[in-house]
């Protein structure tokens, strides 16, 4: 019976999230599988990954096949890498603890690497809050220093009105009188 290693899509539409799986080769992508190997979930920046890193070796071991994505993430999590550290084992190149030595290394740097771009995500983030923070204050400012003008203006205009009040009624009382004078003329 041929056994892959690939992906079992579950999840909602838009929404994927998948399974890890060992499953013959001939059963439907969402069929029956032989065994979960691991999680992994594309929607999370970065994508969460949760692997049994032993199992999938074990798999491996026994012949599976994982396809192109399955390799993908069984290289990213280093499940290939133990693979290939146990057949040197096997073939007397390493000890044991020399191989576990190597891939505990390569875990801690990869580790390493995903908390660095966790880190510098949350940095992004975080400047753009302050640059829209920073922006939203100044539009704020500006339009608080447009009130105020207006406000001024206002008052300007008010006090100023006020004689100009008076000067537009003595220009109603010249019109009229012109006008009685021009109707005594008639």
């Amino acid at each position: 019976m041929p056994v892959k290693l690939r992906l079992q899509r579950h999840g909602k539409k838009g929404k994927p999230f998948y399974w890890i799986v060992a499953a013959d080769a001939r059963s439907k992508r969402d069929g029956k599988f032989l065994e979960k190997v691991g999680i992994y979930n594309p929607n999370t920046n970065p994508a969460t990954i949760e692997l049994d890193v032993d199992g999938a070796v074990k798999w491996l071991q026994n012949g599976a096949q994982p396809t192109d994505t399955a390799r993908a993430i069984l290289s990213y999590k280093g499940a290939l890498l133990k693979n290939h550290l146990a057949g040197g084992v096997r073939k007397g190149a390493l000890t044991e603890e020399q191989a576990e030595e190597k891939f505990n290394a390569w875990v801690e740097e990869k580790e390493g690497k995903i908390n660095a771009k966790k880190d510098n995500l949350t940095k992004a983030e975080q400047d753009a809050r302050d640059k829209a923070f920073a922006a939203e204050k100044e539009v704020n400012e500006k339009r608080e220093a447009e009130a105020k003008a207006a406000e001024a203006e206002a008052a300007a205009v008010t006090e100023e009105g006020e004689p100009e009040a008076d000067a537009d009624k003595q220009v109603d009382a010249e019109t009229a009188e012109e006008a009685k004078a021009e109707e005594k003329k008639s």
